[in-house]
């Protein structure tokens, strides 16, 4: 699949601290910079808003030193505080219109797709980029309602101009195909996160999406 222009990020590293096995969640971000992540999404779960913020700052220090765009997963006020490249939102967290109509384009915004339907929803106005979530089922994504597989990247990208970011399950044995299928962007959190050498892992899925 061709970069799209308005997204050019094949390989989209989702982080936190949980998922780091290995070394300290900072360290994964760098080495996973290094080694050819694109951007990158902190996802904390069940934390407090002080706690968080704290995490993001410290995080947007290594992704400012690189250059590389920081994506705050659901907490807007984050987003704002920190002025980072992007928010992403699932579909019960604050609607991409009225992000929008608040912070009239401070940054990108992001809306997990885990129905055919949001495509017709006029929240789709809002919004810079989708994340089919999930492609395959995984322990970081429990709550799943559609599992696309790589035909519902294929179809979703001839019904959409956005940009598309597979995620879910992928990694160094299926991110060619979802590229192949439709994806602008492959999403990896356990694939980096979980590894013994981030830095590695990294470069290998680079290679594959080049």
């Amino acid at each position: 699949m061709p970069i799209h222009p308005d997204f050019p990020f094949p390989l989209y590293l989702v982080i936190s601290e949980q998922n780091c096995k290995h070394h300290h969640w900072l360290k994964v971000a760098e080495e996973a910079i290094l080694g050819g992540v694109d951007i990158i999404q902190i996802r904390e779960k069940n934390i407090r808003t002080k706690d968080y913020l704290h995490k993001a700052r410290e995080l947007k220090k290594i992704t400012d030193k690189y250059q590389v765009p920081l994506i705050i997963n659901d907490e807007v006020a984050i987003a704002i505080e920190l002025e980072t490249w992007g928010i992403h939102v699932g579909r019960t967290d604050m609607q991409p219109a009225e992000i929008l109509a608040q912070n009239n384009n401070k940054f990108k915004i992001g809306w997990s797709l885990e129905l055919m339907e949001q495509l017709q929803d006029p929240q789709i106005d809002a919004v810079h980029h989708l994340g089919l979530s999930p492609i395959f089922k995984t322990a970081t994504k429990p709550n799943t309602i559609t599992t696309w597989g790589f035909e519902g990247i294929a179809k979703i990208s001839t019904l959409t101009q956005k940009p598309l970011i597979a995620i879910g399950g992928m990694n160094i044995s299926n991110c060619q195909e979802a590229f192949r299928s439709g994806a602008n962007s492959i999403a990896v959190v356990s694939a980096i996160c979980a590894d013994q050498d981030p830095r590695k892992a990294a470069e290998k899925l680079k290679e594959l999406l080049q």
